[in-house]
Formats: structure tokens, sequence, C-alpha cells
């Protein structure tokens, strides 16, 4: 059973749009939360923000029957502030059981105050939300800011860019990945042991411990730095030894597994477990002949055949050559905000570089905000084609040439337009900074759907606290109003 919210109100359950937030305060929960008041209290960004909210739940499931699961406006508000605050799930449940005003946004009153919130049930919920649902609820959102700030009907400008939000993985090495996969395979067999009665496991973390050392070992031999032909040449020879004997110890541990695959599969129950061993065997034998050709035959492999993470297999090598940041591991992901400050659209960036997106993200921002009539890019989204598609979608295209200028070149980047345009690109990355302090710094969710969850989520909750910050601001100053007038009359 699912409900939106509690259709029944509580003995001492303080209204929604009743709560009240000290105008002064310079935290973040005050303005995610006063952003999540004005959409509760908006009669008609609310019944659309919830109808969006009905559609995760599964398929199958009747919302009237069964037993209570937790509202779906819990867990929009537990999700955006997770993000917001860029915190834990640990210090999410922390919040939701002990802060009060979060509470009252919750619909908690004096019957259930004692009422606790799971760390598991947090987990579970909350990665229901989608990252289709999240973008329309977004385009609500956005709305919504516009119609605040009074200008709903006026024509869009829009400055894009875009930055690296990393994946929770370690710096990638050959036998870092390869002791990942045959770690996964020994742990794997050893609980399919223990669940269906297959031999061979009984000591498998024991295993592991000695794969381990093998690994430790095999790291440690650094290339020599002495200019000794022959002290150089030994070392060359202790380290090819130390990676064969890694990996023959690990085509050991993969047969055993394959073995025990076999077994498995005459188990009706073990299919999930069996394609998960099978998964990772792929990686570790992948790995094994990267470290072959890389190690023993003194083979360069091509970049296109690495994997730097066989639990985030999207993980990507980015080196955008900025100071100090020589690599980057994650996905590039591409935003486009407007001038008042609101992030209208974004898209994750699989295998692309800028200028592969430069056309569809205005063509999919176009399709949500028909308004947008003006964009600036920077040159990294330049093609002379970029250009011209571009030129025929907006009333003005503010993308730099890279290169030398030719005559039409000039005048086109020396209008006025243009110039105060380019101007002004550079808030841009105050919006992507802002984004990376509240959770798009590192993605801790797992897989390429949670990834794009998590993007989706941060601009939610990123346009929900701003027009939290714009309520603040002006609460702030009808509070100051108010003193001075009172100061007067005393």
């Amino acid at each position: 059973m699912r409900h939106i919210l509690n259709p029944q109100r509580q003995l001492g359950e303080t209204d929604i749009g009743a709560i009240q937030f000290d105008p002064y305060s310079r935290d973040d929960i005050p303005q995610i939360l006063k952003g999540l008041q004005y959409i509760y209290t908006n009669s008609a960004i609310c019944e659309e923000v919830f109808n969006h909210l009905a559609r995760i739940i599964p398929e199958g499931i009747d919302a009237g029957n069964g037993r209570p699961g937790m509202a779906l406006w819990d867990i929009f508000v537990l999700g955006t502030l997770r993000l917001n605050l860029n915190c834990d799930y640990d210090r999410l449940m922390e919040l939701a059981n002990e802060h009060r005003t979060l509470r009252e946004m919750l619909g908690h009153a004096l019957v259930d105050e004692n009422d606790q919130y799971r760390l598991q049930t947090i987990k579970d919920n909350v990665s229901l939300l989608t990252q289709e649902v999240l973008d329309d609820i977004n385009q609500i959102v956005v709305r919504g800011g516009h119609a605040l700030l009074g200008k709903a009907d006026e024509p869009l400008a829009g400055r894009c860019d875009s930055a690296v939000v990393e994946t929770d993985v370690h710096f990638p090495t050959d036998t870092s990945l390869l002791t990942d996969a045959i770690r996964k395979v020994i742990g794997l067999c050893g609980q399919a042991g223990e669940m269906f009665g297959v031999l061979g496991w009984r000591q498998y973390q024991y295993n592991f411990q000695c794969f381990k050392n093998l690994y430790r070992k095999t790291v440690k031999l650094k290339r020599s730095t002495s200019k000794d032909e022959a002290k150089v040449e030994a070392r060359k020879s202790r380290i090819k030894e130390a990676h064969q004997a890694f990996m023959e110890r690990s085509e050991y541990y993969l047969e055993r597994a394959k073995a025990t695959v076999k077994e498995l599969q005459k188990i009706e129950l073990a299919g999930a477990i069996v394609e998960e061993i099978k998964h990772y065997i792929a990686h570790a034998e992948r790995q094994i002949d990267q470290i072959r050709r890389r190690v023993i035959e003194g083979e360069k492999i091509a970049h296109e055949e690495k994997v730097f993470s066989v639990f985030e297999e999207h993980t990507e090598w980015i080196s955008k050559g900025k100071a100090g940041v020589p690599v980057e591991l994650g996905l590039r992901v591409c935003v486009l905000e407007d001038t008042m400050g609101f992030i209208l659209h974004h898209q994750v960036m699989e295998q692309q570089t800028d200028d592969k997106v430069a056309v569809s993200i205005i063509e999919q921002t176009q399709a949500r905000f028909p308004k947008l009539r003006l964009c600036s890019f920077d040159k990294g989204f330049y093609t002379p084609k970029n250009r011209e598609v571009l030129q025929e979608r907006l009333e003005k295209v503010v993308l730099p040439k890279k290169g030398k200028w030719s005559k039409k070149d000039r005048e086109i980047e020396t209008e006025e337009e243009f110039v105060a345009a380019r101007k002004r690109h550079s808030s841009v990355e105050s919006a992507i900074n802002a984004l990376e302090v509240h959770g798009l710094d590192r993605c801790p969710d797992h897989g390429i759907e949670g990834f794009k969850r998590y993007i989706a989520l941060a601009i939610v909750a990123r346009n929900i606290q701003k027009i939290g910050a714009i309520l603040q601001q002006r609460a702030r100053a009808a509070a100051r109003r108010k003193a001075c007038t009172v100061k007067r009359a005393a």
C-alpha cells in the first residue's frame, strides 16, 4: 500500500504550509525544506509533482491495499535532502529521526513521534526514484521557480558547460582490477558452497587472504632507478616472475570456479549467483590477458580495450588538462543553466565529448522549454556543423571558434550581444561548483542507472534549494523591515 501523503491528519500534526523557518539561518536544510514547502503549498505544482511520483510505484502493486509503505512525499523529501546536503544514508537517517523541522515536513506528529526510520528502508525507497520521473519533476520545479520570480512568460537565455562526476572507484591498475575480480569469484563461490552445499570452498576466506598476499608482493616490486644494467635487468626479471606467479594463481582459482559453476547449473535456485560468478570470471580473464600482454610480452594495451572498474563498468578515464588534476575517473555531465540560476536540463555523456552533445542538449532542452532563444558555450563545443545547426534552432548562438578567426568569424564574435553573452558565460562555472558542493563531486550509487538517478536527483535538489533561497531572502528582508518598523514605533 502506497500513499503520496498520509490521508489522515494525526493529533498534533503541523500542516506543511504552516511550518516556520528561521529567516536568518544560513544553513542548507531550511533552504531545501522551504523550497519543498513552496512546492507543496502551490496546488498546481503539487498536483503535477505528485502525479509523477505515483509513477515510481512498481507495476502490479495495489496502492490502496497491503502493508503501508513509505509515503511518496517522504521519499522525495529524503532523496532531495540527501543530495542537497551531500550526505550518506547514515546521516540522512539521523536527520529523519531527530531533526524536528524535517519530521514536521515528513508529516510526523505527537502520536508517532517515536516512530523511527531504518537505514535499509530509506535506501530501498529512495532508490525507487528514476531518472525519467526526476527529469519530469525538474521541469515542473523550474517553471515554478520562474513563476516565483515573475518571469514565467519571458524568453530564456542559457549557458552550457560540462563537468566530470567521479564514480566511487579506486585508482585502477591491472593487478588491482584482477584482484577485485578474483575476490568476487572466490567470495561468491564460497557463499554458493554455504547456501547449496557445493564442496571445495570451505576455506574460501583463507584462500583469498593467501591470494591477497601474493598481490601485495607483486605491487611492492618497483622499477629500478639504478643505472646499472645488470640490476635493471634483474629487477625486470623479478617483476615478470612475480606477475607470472600472480596470473597462475588467478587461473587456478578460475578453473575451480568454472567447475563450481557446472555444479551450480544443476541447481534450479542458483541461477542468479551463477550469472554473477560468470560475470566476474570474464573480468578476471580479460585482466589476465592484458597483464600477460603488457608485462610479459611488452605490448602496449589500446585505451579502448581497458576497463577502469570491475564494479562500475561505465567509469571512463578522463583527462581535461586541468592544472593539478591529471586524470578523473567518472563520466562527463553536461548542464544547461538559465540566467536566473535554474538548471534547465542535463545530459550524462557516455563515451562522448563536448562537441558531440552541443546539438542534442539544445534539442532536448527546447523540447522541455520552447522559449529558449539564446545559449552560450565554450570552445570545446565548437564544430562548424554545430554552429550551423544551432543557428537554425536558436535566435542567437554564442559558440566561439577554436583557432584563428576568419573575417566572418570576427564579425560574429565581436557583435555586442555575442560579447555580452560571453562575459556572462563564466557564471555557469558557479552553478557547476554549487552542484559539486551539493552532491556531484562523487557518485556513491552503483551502476549506470544509479549514476543517472543520482545526477537527476542532484539537479532537482539544486533547483528546489534555489527556490528556497529566494524565499528565505524575501523572508529575511521582511523580518528586517518589521524590526525597523517596531524600532521606529518604540
